[in-house]
């Protein structure tokens, strides 16, 4: 499995512990020694390789699965990382990744950097966003993303809107975030399958 934009690699080691062949790809040096680091002080010993989602340097059907949690697939351009995605899958082979939805995107006001009930930006048209802080940012309205992985071979299996329950807590988001996202999908996380 290809882990894209792997950061510390915790989804890579906690699936080598279960048996599980990966490998973790990320753009910053800083964050694969890390890596490098923590696979260390946990006994464990895979190929993290530094390079762009866009263009990944391992060979055409190398992978039976390819994730990203938050990763390559919200930071680099889906028009480029898509079908390198398909590239390096093989045939059956699932590709699992998490981001924001199209509609967090409308809902966040840069001004506070918090989500409210107004819209603060079109739906069509999304793409790249440049944050105030300097980051750049990519998303797509889901019918474009349907239509995206179809072009590239790639079947949607499940599209999860992701509901906080009652009760839950965050590390990532604030007490006003969570309740915002029991009510309007701010996360999504999609699951899809190569064709062939």
């Amino acid at each position: 499995m290809l882990e894209l934009g792997c950061g510390a690699a915790e989804w890579s080691r906690a699936l080598a512990r279960r048996g599980a062949r990966p490998t973790g790809l990320d753009n910053s040096p800083a964050r694969l020694e890390r890596a490098r680091e923590e696979c260390a002080a946990a006994g464990l010993e895979f190929p993290l390789v530094q390079g762009q989602a866009e263009s990944v340097p391992l060979p055409d059907g190398s992978f039976d699965i390819v994730l990203s949690d938050w990763g390559a697939t919200n930071f680099a351009d889906p028009f480029a990382v898509v079908p390198e995605v398909a590239r390096l899958l093989r045939p059956g082979g699932l590709f699992a990744f998490s981001g924001a939805t199209p509609l967090s995107w409308c809902c966040i006001d840069e001004e506070t950097d918090a989500f409210d009930e107004r819209l603060h930006r079109d739906y069509f048209g999304m793409h790249r966003w440049e944050t105030s802080d300097g980051s750049v940012e990519f998303n797509l309205p889901t019918g474009e993303w349907i239509r995206l992985f179809r072009a590239n071979g790639l079947l949607v299996e499940d599209l999860i809107e992701v509901r906080p329950p009652e009760g839950a807590e965050s590390p990532y988001r604030s007490p006003a975030e969570t309740a915002f996202s029991r009510r309007w999908a701010t996360e999504q996380i999609w699951r899809l399958r190569k064709s062939g």
